[in-house]
């Protein structure tokens, strides 16, 4: 994490992305602890009563908004224990990754913005079902931007929706994917996308977007 990471409004950002991509759910993020205690010292975290599933977990920080603090014993197996803390509400400052939930329009408005400014090719693989794994498993290894198909277990315990894709980054990416946004929206290019007409001339149309070559 950068010096200018760790000064960021983290606020800001999350409005930033609630208003630009129109989010149905919390902008949240995760942080790994070593010690059992740093995790508990955070302001109003909750400590699982129950036995989850990571995708439990996520879904209470998404959906609810709350900050949830896990160890390998509040974990139904192993393969869930591989991720030890998470939290949301800025009060992880400064996270390890960002994560949210969107439709894929909006998630490719997002990428767009990432692209927008040192244009990049992301290459994404899937693994089926454990797509935590390709999420939040890969952008804390990788620490690049990392989008993942929900798996079973994420939308039948974690309440993904089916329309939903999840995205997880590094934090220091987010200012430059909204400068991207911003830049996109003042071209006329912004979230959601109004249909144009699948029997429309479409002249008119690729002229406003593409000047010059609307003829």
């Amino acid at each position: 994490m950068t010096e200018a990471a760790k000064s960021t409004d983290w606020a800001k950002l999350t409005a930033d992305l609630e208003r630009l991509l129109k989010l149905r759910s919390f902008v949240f993020a995760m942080k790994l602890y070593e010690k059992r205690e740093e995790m508990e010292a955070i302001p109003r975290i909750r400590r699982p009563q129950s036995i989850h599933t990571f995708d439990q977990v996520v879904g209470q920080a998404s959906r609810l908004g709350w900050t949830v603090g896990i160890t390998a014993e509040n974990l139904v197996g192993a393969q869930c224990r591989a991720v030890i803390g998470l939290g949301n509400s800025g009060r992880l400052d400064p996270p390890d990754i960002a994560l949210f939930y969107a439709t894929p329009g909006a998630m490719m408005y997002f990428i767009n913005g990432l692209q927008w400014a040192g244009y990049k090719k992301f290459d994404w693989g899937i693994v089926g079902e454990s797509a935590c794994a390709d999420s939040w498993g890969r952008a804390l290894k990788t620490r690049e931007p990392s989008l993942s198909i929900p798996c079973f277990a994420e939308r039948r315990y974690g309440g993904v929706l089916d329309d939903e894709m999840l995205m997880a980054i590094p934090p220091d990416y987010l200012p430059k994917a909204i400068a991207g946004m911003e830049a996109l929206s003042k071209n006329g290019l912004r979230y959601p996308f109004p249909q144009y007409g699948i029997q429309q001339d479409v002249r008119a149309g690729m002229a406003v977007s593409y000047p010059g070559r609307g003829a």
